[in-house]
C-alpha cells in the first residue's frame, strides 16, 4: 500500500479512529491494532512475504529471551550469531544471488572457463532491507545488555512490522522505538499538528517535487547518448532533487503518521544539500542507516582510531556496505566507493567534523564563501548520483563523459519552465526551514491564524493542483 494511493487515504483514517477511540482501553489493544493493521498494509503488497516478517519476528524474540535467560557468554555469542546469519542469510538471497551467480559467471568468463550458475526468479519483498537492520539492532543491544529482553510478544512485533516506517525506514533503533511500545499513549493534540504538517510536507515533496522530476530525470536517462551536455547536467540536478524529495519526503510522511499515535521516531534528514563538505552531508542523508553502519559497523572494526592503513580501510568498507545495502548492482557498490573517496581527505586531515551546525546559523544569507562550499558539495553529490541512477557502469561512466563535452554551454533541449520553478520555490522554503526539524515547521508559528493557515492551505493547493498522481509513483527506496 502506497502512501500517496487512494487505499491508503481511507486505510489510516480508519486506523486512527479505532487506535484512539475504540481500542483506547489500554496498551495492549492499542498495539494489536497497530500490529493487524501493520500486517494489513504490508500484505496489501503481496500477502506472502507476511511469513518472512512474522520468521524474522519470532527468531529475534526468542533470541532475545535465550540471551536472558543464559548466563554464559559462549551461549550468548552462539545466539547473537544466529540471529546475524540468518538475518543477514534471508537478505542476501532475496537481493544478492543472482548478483553473485553472474558476477561469478563473469569472473570465470574472464579467465577463459565457462559456468552456468542457475539463476533464479526472486522477487525482493519490499522493505527487507529496512526491517531486517531494525531486528538486528534488537538482538545486537540485548546481547550488549543496552536493552532488556522484549517480554510480550504483541509490543515485539509491532515495532517490528510498524506500518508508518515498515518499508522504507527510518531504520529504528529498539533502544529508542521499542520501549515506546510498553508506555501509555495519550492523544496529544499539539504534537498530531506537528505531525500532520509534516506529513503535508512529506507529500508536497513526494508528488509535487519527486514525481515531476521523475518524469524529465527517465527520458533523459534513458536517451542520454541523444542529448548535450547541458541537457545531462540538468538531468542529474534533477535527479538529485527527485532522490531526496522522494524519499526524505517518505521519512516525513512517516514521522509525522507515528506522531498521529503518539510515537517518536529518529529524524532522517537535515537539509543535506546544505552542507559544506561531504562529511556534513554524510551527517544529514540517510541519517539512520549511516548511524547504524556507525554503532554497528564501523566503530566495532576501530573507527578512525587505528593508524593510516586502518582509517582508509574503515571508511572505504562503510562506504562500499553502504552502497551494497541500497543494491545489487556495480552501480551502487561505485557509488559507495566514489563517496568514500569524497570523504576520506577530510577524515585523513581532521577537517570531517568542522560543519556541526546548520549552514548561516542565525542568519539569512550565508557568505560567499559558505555559498561556494554548499554549491560544491552539491555539484559532488550529482556526480555521485549518476552512477546511483545509472543501469549499468558503462552507462554512468558514458554519461558523465558526456556532461564534460563541448555542448555543456548550450541551451538544454529538455528545459520543463514549470518543474524548475517549483524546484527553486522548494529550494527557498528549505533554505527557510532549515533550523528546524522540516521546513514548515516554524514557519508562520507567530502568525496569526488565518494567515497562518493559509500558509498550509497553499501548500495543500499545490500539491493539488501541481503533484504528479498520474500513476501513483512508487517511492524510490521501496526497491531496496
Amino acid at each position: 500500500m502506497l502512501f500517496n494511493s487512494l487505499d491508503f487515504a481511507v486505510f489510516l483514517p480508519l486506523v486512527f479512529i479505532c487506535y484512539w477511540y475504540v481500542f483506547n482501553k489500554n496498551i495492549k489493544q492499542q498495539n494489536t491494532l497497530l500490529l493487524v493493521a501493520s500486517y494489513v498494509f504490508y500484505g496489501w503488497w503481496d500477502w506472502r512475504f507476511l511469513s518472512l516478517i512474522l520468521f524474522s519476528t519470532v527468531l529475534d524474540f526468542m533470541i532475545g529471551k535465550g540471551m536472558e535467560r543464559s548466563t554464559n557468554e559462549g551461549k550468548r555469542k552462539w545466539l547473537l550469531t544466529c540471529s546475524v546469519l540468518v538475518n543477514l542469510g534471508l537478505l542476501g538471497f532475496f537481493k544478492y544471488y543472482n548478483f553473485f551467480a553472474e558476477s561469478f559467471t563473469e569472473m570465470f568468463s574472464f579467465f577463459g572457463q565457462s559456468i552456468h550458475p542457475r539463476a533464479i526468479s526472486i522477487v525482493l519483498p519490499v522493505g527487507i532491507s529496512f526491517y531486517t537492520f531494525q531486528t538486528l539492532s534488537y538482538s545486537i543491544d540485548v546481547y550488549k545488555r543496552k536493552l532488556d529482553p522484549a517480554k510480550d510478544f504483541v509490543g515485539f512485533a509491532t515495532f517490528v512490522s510498524f506500518f508508518p516506517q515498515l518499508v522504507a525506514g527510518p531504520i529504528e533503533r529498539a533502544t529508542h522505538l521499542l520501549p515506546q511500545f510498553y508506555k501509555k499513549r495519550k492523544f496529544d493534540y499539539g504534537l498530531a499538528a506537528d505531525g500532520t504538517k509534516q506529513i503535508l510536507w512529506g507529500f508536497f515533496k513526494k508528488v509535487v517535487i519527486a514525481d515531476n522530476c521523475a518524469e524529465y530525470v527517465n527520458i533523459i536517462f534513458q536517451n542520454y547518448q541523444d542529448y548535450s551536455a547541458s541537457t545531462l547536467v540538468l538531468g542529474a540536478v534533477m535527479f538529485a532533487f527527485q532522490i531526496y524529495g522522494d524519499f526524505s519526503g517518505y521519512s516525513d510522511i512517516a514521522i509525522g503518521i507515528s506522531r498521529l499515535f503518539g510515537f517518536d521516531l529518529m529524524k532522517n534528514f537535515a537539509f543535506p544539500y546544505f552542507s559544506r563538505d561531504m562529511a556534513e552531508f554524510w551527517r544529514r542523508w540517510h541519517i539512520s542507516l549511516s548511524t547504524w553502519f556507525r554503532d554497528y559497523l564501523y566503530i566495532p572494526l576501530g573507527g578512525s582510531r587505528g593508524g593510516l592503513g586502518m582509517k582508509i580501510r574503515n571508511t572505504f568498507i562503510i562506504f562500499l556496505v553502504s552502497g551494497f545495502w541500497h543494491g545489487a548492482n556495480w552501480t551502487f557498490i561505485i557509488w559507495g566507493a566514489l563517496n568514500a573517496l569524497y570523504f576520506l581527505p577530510l577524515m585523513l586531515s581532521g577537517n570531517n567534523r568542522n560543519n556541526l551546525d546548520q549552514v548561516a546559523q542565525g542568519r539569512m544569507f550565508p557568505t560567499f564563501r559558505e555559498a561556494g562550499q554548499v554549491l560544491l558539495t552539491f555539484g559532488l553529490t550529482c556526480l555521485a548520483w549518476v552512477f546511483f541512477r545509472a543501469e549499468s557502469v558503462t552507462m554512468a561512466v558514458d554519461y558523465i563523459a558526456q556532461m564534460f563535452s563541448p555542448t555543456l554551454l548550450v541551451k538544454p533541449e529538455v528545459f520543463p519552465v514549470r518543474i524548475l520553478a517549483l524546484v527553486v520555490l522548494f529550494v527557498a522554503i528549505e533554505w527557510t526551514g532549515r533550523e528546524g526539524d522540516f521546513a514548515i515547521q516554524s514557519i508562520g508559528v507567530r502568525w496569526r491564524r488565518p494567515l497562518r493557515y493559509g500558509v498550509y492551505y497553499s501548500v495543500f493547493m499545490l500539491i493539488y493542483f501541481a503533484g504528479n498522481f498520474s500513476d501513483e509513483i512508487e517511492f524510490i527506496y521501496f526497491q531496496f
